[in-house]
Parts: structure tokens; sequence; C-alpha cells
């Protein structure tokens, strides 16, 4: 088989390199067609989206400098190891396993199988529903850069971005489609990233001694802290990676190992650049979209914010296409993207789609406190608990008692972290529901 032609998407047989019949589930999205140099920026994408512009102050300052760089370092090693064990289960006992669900079911059975379907999904849609309001905060920062009398509010502004999003999504068909759109993406990235960090370089020159105390009482930074370290884990885990293995060539696994050590090497550096040096320059007054912070000619940061505004969008489809993925191949949306019936489809649900996640994105603006607790009952089962329990069932007859120790510390570990994220996450949502209100111009 040719390893450059892409496979069927219906059920077939093909074989590896170790000439394994690999049984393909059916699919009506594009699979084995992509380089791994496009995954990796896939990978990428995802993780240097404008949710970096909030990692100086969701992360650095409620942590400080020990622990925000130790914690990014090591959430960054961690994430890596992680994804490399789901990673290797991609053909996991003779069958392609393009879908999270699937390959937890293969592994447990059909109650998992749903039950990991629905921590996926409440997962991704909550990460659509906080890139919605990214995208509606960068609107609204280039209206405040030029007129900035209140009459337009954020939740208007998280309206035009939700139906931006909508367009893009009727367009694109399918995950691999993206292709020029992920050079696009990372222009973007690296135009609001670029000018993030030269601008608040400019200004940590120009500005007194800052102060870089954690803020806050003793039981308040428990909290934050434990919250911050959800965070960790939410920069650098799509809680989808099976979905976008998927879109890999043959073979699957050395390819897909490439483009993860490139997304945990070179794609982390703009991240880290970032949130370092919104923490150098204004310490724990850091703001929560560090565009807001920084100083210079308003070209400049209009610029930026367009440009976070038009990656997130593109963001936002990668997140959003295991739903997309569900629905086209539940209806047998196959064929030309700008057939009627496949076109009309795409208007009608997932246009529906983005309108829902729009809608709870305006009247929640503060979302970011139930972002945290989504985190926390999906993003550390499925990247940390449940790929380190999966290895270490599928491995079973192969792993040493030592590493089989260390595959249930890690469980047991995550699990702690997990039901601690949750407990902080619930007290942020108590105490932010006293301020805000629904619809809230934040």
């Amino acid at each position: 088989m040719d390893d450059s032609a892409p496979e069927t998407n219906r059920p077939s047989k093909v074989f590896s390199d170790q000439q394994l019949t690999i049984e393909i589930p059916e699919t009506a999205h594009q699979i084995s067609s992509d380089s791994w140099f496009q995954v990796g920026f896939v990978l990428t994408t995802g993780i240097n989206s404008a949710y970096v512009l909030g990692y100086s102050g969701a992360v650095m300052v409620p942590l400080g400098w020990v622990g925000g760089v130790v914690g990014l370092i090591l959430a960054t090693a961690i994430s890596l190891y992680a994804n490399a064990l789901i990673a290797m289960l991609h053909e996991f006992g003779g069958k392609r396993h393009i879908r999270y669900r699937d390959l937890a079911g293969f592994i447990y059975g059909p109650k998992v199988y749903s039950l990991t379907w629905v921590l996926q999904y409440v997962n991704l849609f909550m990460i659509n529903v906080g890139y919605v309001i990214l995208a509606g905060q960068a609107l609204k920062a280039i209206y405040v850069l030029f007129k900035d009398d209140n009459t337009m509010k954020l939740p208007y502004f998280i309206a035009i971005a939700g139906f931006a999003c909508g367009l893009f999504a009727i367009c694109i068909p399918h995950l691999s489609a993206l292709r020029i759109w992920l050079g696009f993406s990372t222009f973007f990235s690296l135009v609001y990233i670029v000018i993030a960090f030269a601008l608040s370089l400019r200004d940590g020159i120009k500005a007194p001694p800052r102060d870089y105390g954690i803020p806050g009482s003793d039981i308040s930074r428990v909290f934050t802290t434990i919250g911050a370290s959800a965070s960790l884990v939410f920069a650098f885990n799509t809680g989808m990676l099976p979905e976008i293995q998927a879109t890999v060539r043959q073979p699957v696994v050395p390819n897909m190992m490439k483009a993860l050590y490139f997304q945990f090497t070179v794609g982390v550096l703009p991240l880290y650049a970032v949130a370092f040096m919104g923490y150098w320059a204004y310490g724990n007054e850091a703001s929560a979209y560090l565009l807001n912070s920084v100083n210079g000619p308003v070209w400049v940061k209009t610029f930026a914010n367009i440009s976070a505004f038009l990656q997130t969008v593109i963001a936002l489809h990668i997140f959003a296409s295991p739903m997309y993925e569900y629905l086209d191949t539940k209806y047998g949306i196959k064929g030309g993207a700008l057939a009627l019936k496949n076109l009309s489809f795409r208007v009608m649900v997932r246009g529906g789609y983005l309108a829902v996640t729009t809608l709870l994105a305006a009247a929640l603006p503060f979302i970011g406190d139930f972002m945290s607790l989504t985190g926390a009952i999906s993003t550390f089962p499925l990247t940390f608990i449940l790929a380190n329990h999966m290895y270490l069932v599928a491995k079973r007859n192969k792993l040493s008692s030592l590493q089989r120790t260390w595959h249930w510390l890690n469980v047991i570990f995550f699990g702690f972290m997990s039901a601690a994220a949750a407990v902080a996450a619930l007290r942020l949502i108590a105490v932010d529901s006293k301020n805000y209100s629904i619809f809230a111009d934040v």
C-alpha cells in the first residue's frame, strides 16, 4: 500500500509496517491523508491559540516564578508522556481506533465507551465556548481602542464571533481540509505572541519594580494553586488525540510520535515566551488577556487583536471536529463538500451547534470557572488517568512490576488531582456567581 494514499472511509483492511491486519472503522471524514508535519501544526495550533494570552495571569500569578516555571516544564513532560501512551495504542488489538471512545470501548467495554464519549464531548464543548468568548474579547478590545463609549457590550461581540465561527465551520468540511488554514493559523499566532512579547518587554523595562508575590489569603492561595495546576493540564492537552491521529498517514504510530515531539519542543516555545514575559513585565497585576495590559501604538495592538480573533476561529474548528465527524458519519454526509445536501446539512447542524455554543458564551462570559470544573472532571481523567490505565490494561503481560507500579501511581495521583481541582473549581463558581450576572459585560 502506498503510504501517501488516503485510506478509504468505509470498513476495510489495510496493512501496517508490522504486516498486521488493521481494521478501519467507518467514518464520513478523510483519514490517513496528512503528513506528520501537518498534524504537528494542528497540535501546535491548539496549544498556541489565544488562550496563551491568559497564562501569565491564570498560571504564573497564582504559582509565582518557581511554581510557574517548574509547573509548565513538568506539565510539558507529563503531557508528552501521557499523549505518547495514547498514540501507541492507536492500532491496539488489530483495530484502528480513530476516536477516543472507540479505544476506551475496545479495552473496557460499552459502559466505558459511553462514559468516555460523554466526558470528551462535554470537555470539547466547553473548550469551544471558551474560544467563542476569547474571539469576542479580541473584538471588544479592538472596539475599545477606537471608541470606549461602552455602547457595544461583550455579548454583542461574542455573537459576532459565533457567526464568524459558524461560517468557517460551514466552509471547511473536515479536519484534514484545514491544510493552508494551518499556515494562516501559525502566522496569526506568531503575530499576537510576538507583539504581546515585544510590548510586554518594553513595558517591563520602563516599569518600576513589580510585585511577584502570590496574592490572596492562605486559604485562597491553596485553591488558586490547585486551579492553576488544572490550567497547566489544559494548556497542553486536547482530549481528542485519537481523532487527530486518525488523519495522519501510515505508519500511524511513528508519524504521530514525530508530530508529538514537534508539538512539545518547537511548539511550546511561543507559549513559554509569552507566559513568562507577561508575568515578568506586570507581576501579579498581569491581565487575564495580556493584550489588555500592554501599552503601544493603537495600530499594533489592533493588528494583534485581529490576529487573535482570526486564529481563534480556526482553532475552534479543530476542537469541534469530533462532533462534526460524529454527525456527518451518523447521517451519511459523504461526497463533495459543495453538494447541496452536504452544504445544507452543515448550515443547519453545525450552525445550530455553534448557535448554542455562542448563546452559552454570551450568557456566561465568566465561563472560565466552569471550564476549570470541566477540566477537573474530564481533561484529567481522559488525558492522564485513562491514558495510564488503558496502557496498563493493554500491555499488562508485557510490563514489569516496576512499570505496573509506575502506571498505578500515575492513576492514583491524577485521580487525587482531579478531585482537588473539582473542589477548587466549585469554590470559584460559588464566589464568582455573586459578582457576575447573566450576559455580563466583563
